[in-house]
């Protein structure tokens, strides 16, 4: 079995290539950073005896998406993990433009099309599947990050009902507050967030790969997540809203 896992050198991507390794699973690792993917691929290979394959690419740039997807295709392709994502602290209006489609160009894009080239081999063989990363943003309504996280979920959730009688499975995993270099690089102030919301990471990785295997739709780790997003979900639009914006400030 081999897996594609893109932001694969941090946070959530990098748990998932060290428990997919650790369960004899060949991957290829996907991210910017060509040190941390060499170092990556070095260890994984020498400590699980994998094939470990690195492919650097920025998944906001077209050129190299398309040399992500050609990859996706491949016959030996079982498993995609679409982690690749990162967060923006700007406001919409006056924020800069660019900003926000890079966001969409990685968040959205590069999933559906890694999605799109991966699914049609899969279907034929009727095996494999897609973990999607969202996020419990995906219910709230905080600009354009949870925005493209509603849609990563909404297109998992149909992909999933789409394929359901098939082998083919596709999950979004929606986590909270992860402990994970994500919020550092968005330099975001993470210092008011209670202790109780905080996420491990390889927990949430263990329970996606758990849901994943039992053909859950959506996996969303952590109980105090569980009622969270149940909350958002049902309880009318404008408290929601309202809740939204009291958690900016």
């Amino acid at each position: 079995m081999t897996a594609l896992i893109t932001g694969a050198t941090a946070g959530i991507g990098e748990s998932f290539a060290r428990q997919l390794a650790a369960s004899g699973t060949n991957l290829v690792l996907v991210a910017r950073d060509v040190d941390r993917l060499n170092a990556l691929s070095i260890e994984l290979r020498a400590k699980y005896g994998i094939k470990a394959e690195v492919l650097p690419a920025d998944l906001s740039d077209r050129m190299q998406l398309v040399q992500v997807t050609h990859r996706a295709s491949a016959d030996d392709i079982e498993l995609i993990v679409n982690n690749a994502g990162f967060g923006i602290k700007q406001s919409f209006v006056g924020g800069s433009v660019e900003a926000e489609q890079n966001l969409l160009d990685v968040l959205v894009t590069a999933v559906m099309r890694i999605t799109h080239a991966a699914l049609p081999g899969m279907v034929a063989r009727n095996h494999g599947g897609v973990i999607n990363v969202s996020s419990v943003a995906g219910w709230m309504s905080s600009g354009t990050y949870s925005s493209a996280k509603a849609w990563v979920t909404s297109f998992s959730e149909a992909l999933a009902t789409l394929h359901k009688k098939s082998n083919v499975h596709v999950m979004a995993l929606c986590p909270g507050f992860t402990r994970t270099e994500f919020h550092a690089r968005a330099n975001m102030e993470t210092a008011t967030i209670p202790n109780w919301m905080w996420l491990d990471v390889d927990k949430v990785v263990a329970k996606a790969l758990k849901d994943f295997k039992t053909q859950k739709p959506v996996s969303v780790p952590g109980l105090q997540y569980k009622v969270l997003s149940l909350v958002a979900q049902y309880i009318p639009r404008p408290f929601v809203r309202k809740i939204s914006i009291a958690s900016r400030r």
